[in-house]
């Protein structure tokens, strides 16, 4: 995403961090290892202007010296390879083109103003794939009738999950086509992500287990 919008990140031993500011909804910087320095962590990142944040993956830091808020604690889910899955109301895709992935972005986004976010440099990206689910009247994605979906980032060991979303019964509707489409493109590979409250509780039913909190905080510059 963040490449997609032309911002470069860098990985180091604790913490992924970008000095320029990254998208909406998306963290300054992410902590890869427990116990991150905070000073160091900080410093890499711009506090100056209005809305850095950081995930702290392990939520064991405290940024409140350092002039940040907790936005909002969640919980890591996962998912095993293999596990059975229930079979969806629609058919599903993988956006592959301009046009799809911004009716994908117009759906996801229902009306708020922030489907510019994704941009169609996304599609360049080999591990990434925009699920969706089209309505079942047929209608093709063109004008916009996508209903459903998630965005998927493959690693070597795991498939990420995120932006999961339903126009008709939320996210317990979305899950069944956004698993089903992850067990085809990726059979060896379980599944992660992070949720909090109801969408939690969804998740859950669905067959994934909670193994661990992280915390996101933001600073008002």
């Amino acid at each position: 995403m963040c490449r997609a919008h032309g911002v470069t990140g860098e990985f180091g031993a604790e913490a992924w961090a970008a000095r320029g500011r990254t998208p909406l909804y998306y963290p300054d910087a992410v902590t890869l290892e427990p116990d991150a320095g905070r000073d160091a962590l900080v410093a890499r990142i711009d506090t100056a202007s209005p809305g850095a944040s950081v995930k702290d993956s392990f939520a064991d830091l405290d940024l409140a010296e350092a002039g940040f808020r907790v936005l909002f604690e969640a919980r890591w889910i996962h998912r095993p390879a293999g596990a059975p899955t229930a079979a969806p109301d629609l058919a599903w895709d993988v956006a592959g083109d301009p046009d799809t992935l911004r009716a994908w972005a117009q759906a996801w986004d229902d009306g708020a103003g922030n489907a510019d976010l994704f941009r169609p440099g996304l599609l360049a990206d080999p591990e990434t794939f925009v699920i969706l689910g089209r309505s079942a009247d047929g209608t093709d994605s063109a004008d916009g009738r996508v209903v459903a979906g998630a965005v998927a980032t493959r690693s070597e060991h795991v498939v990420g999950v995120s932006n999961v979303f339903g126009r008709d019964g939320g996210t317990d509707a979305a899950w069944p086509l956004v698993l089903h489409a992850l067990t085809w493109l990726f059979p060896t590979l379980p599944v992660v992500g992070y949720e909090q409250g109801d969408d939690l509780a969804v998740a859950l039913q669905h067959g994934f287990e909670p193994i661990g909190p992280l915390r996101v905080w933001t600073h008002d510059g």
